[in-house]
């Protein structure tokens, strides 16, 4: 790098909080100048092959000419207004395209901010539906350990409150009901005693338990867990039979990540409430989508305040509005289905190797999400430019090591970060002085 980048990381490592980071102990950070396709170039010329999405989120790859020319035509109409009293076409055509594509029952668009501001929106709408009910003791949720919804407060709330990210705030967080996490992968087997123990946590709190809010068959940043379809039916099951409404975070798994366009769809169930975000522009702009059925919409505005209380200052921005609309356009004229079987035959084959490494506790793949869980924390400060080394980009946490790769991307490509991964688990395994082990 030259001496500019060098001083602009000095700055950033002294001022810039990133995600989960400390300004006490800075890991390292890794500038990038430009992105296209799969490749991330550094400010010194190196360029990683890019193994996450963007967290999940740029599907298409990076610098993607369709949803280029989509911000560049907007931009000439307005890059925003506010949608408080005023519409316009990118949103009435992206709320057509979700409800379309989504199940049946789910005819009502809210449009936030971000994934966790879309969680924030179920909240309420499940408690303002039991409200405008005459139940308005019913204000707490039931979820499953290991579960991650966001990190705002209502969000946070929801989140594992043991082995989570947020037990510092638990004692201001709204108190809920977490059921055992299920044990269980595949379609057709389920948990037996987790279904049990979601079942005795639901009957014993039904008065006050307004809805269920689950990950449907992945469970992301809380572990990245899967679990079968057949327990998701169900859960579903269980709320239509004690009456209790059913959101569905599909933040991370919508948009073809799990192999079907959502993942509830491999349960052949529906939810009540549903959340998207991350994959929904492609990567390009923050936006999330809260869609609900006419039952919790004509609930909600049959109460004394039929006013949905929420309106974010740039709800439904038309420029992340338009790029939504280009990047679910380029989502279904390619042959999505088929790359993400491929990601996921390729990622079978070349993560199973790692099985054998000391280090490693278990491999998993459920479509496009490869994972590799091993026995200890790792040390961030030496695998994340280990594995910049090595020329790709994969960003660990806790004890896992896991790709979500760009839909786009070529088998040489994946198979250089699959290599990364075996090089980087065998040197932990190899060498028990090895950071992180």
């Amino acid at each position: 790098m030259n001496n500019d980048w060098d001083a602009l990381v000095e700055f950033d490592e002294q001022h810039l909080w990133h995600p989960y980071t400390s300004l006490s102990h800075p890991t390292p950070v890794f500038p990038v100048k430009s992105a296209s396709g799969v490749r991330l170039t550094l400010a010194d010329g190196r360029e990683l092959i890019d193994g996450m999405s963007s967290w999940w989120a740029a599907i298409h790859g990076y610098n993607q000419p369709t949803l280029n020319a989509a911000i560049e035509n907007q931009l000439k109409y307005m890059s925003h207004v506010m949608f408080g009293g005023l519409t316009h076409k990118p949103a009435i055509d992206l709320a057509k395209k979700l409800i379309d594509i989504t199940h049946d029952d789910l005819q009502h668009v809210f449009f936030a901010d971000s994934g966790s501001v879309a969680v924030e929106v179920t909240i309420k709408m499940a408690l303002q539906y039991w409200a405008s009910l005459g139940q308005p003791q019913k204000q707490r949720l039931l979820t499953i350990k290991n579960g991650y919804h966001g990190d705002t407060f209502g969000a946070m709330a929801v989140c594992d409150p043991d082995n989570g990210m947020h037990h510092l705030f638990s004692n201001v967080l709204a108190q809920h009901l977490f059921a055992k996490s299920p044990n269980c992968s595949g379609q057709t087997a389920y948990d037996q005693a987790a279904i049990d123990d979601f079942e005795r946590l639901l009957k014993t709190n039904i008065d006050t338990i307004a809805a269920v809010i689950i990950e449907p068959l992945v469970q992301g940043a809380g572990g990245m867990r899967f679990y079968s379809a057949a327990y998701l039916k169900k859960v579903r099951e269980l709320c239509d039979k004690h009456n209790v409404l059913l959101i569905l975070d599909e933040i991370a798994t919508g948009f073809g990540r799990t192999g079907t366009l959502f993942a509830y769809e491999q349960a052949h169930i529906a939810p009540d409430i549903l959340c998207v975000g991350k994959a929904l522009t492609g990567g390009y702009l923050s936006l999330a989508a809260t869609l609900c059925s006419s039952k919790v919409a004509d609930g909600i505005g049959s109460g004394q305040h039929p006013t949905l209380m929420h309106g974010p200052t740039f709800m439904a921005n038309p420029l992340a509005c338009a790029v939504a609309n280009a990047s679910l356009d380029v989502l279904f004229a390619s042959d999505w289905q088929a790359s993400v079987h491929s990601i996921e035959t390729q990622l079978k084959a070349e993560l199973a190797p790692c099985s054998v490494f000391a280090a490693v506790k278990d491999v998993r793949v459920k479509g496009a999400i490869g994972v590799i869980e091993l026995h200890q924390t790792i040390d961030i400060h030496w695998m994340q430019p280990r594995f910049v080394e090595l020329g790709v980009w994969v960003r660990p946490f806790s004890n896992l090591v896991y790709v979500m790769p760009p839909y786009i991307i070529e088998e040489t490509d994946l198979t250089q970060v699959t290599s990364a991964i075996k090089q980087v688990v065998s040197e932990m395994s190899d060498s028990p002085s090895q950071p992180g082990l």
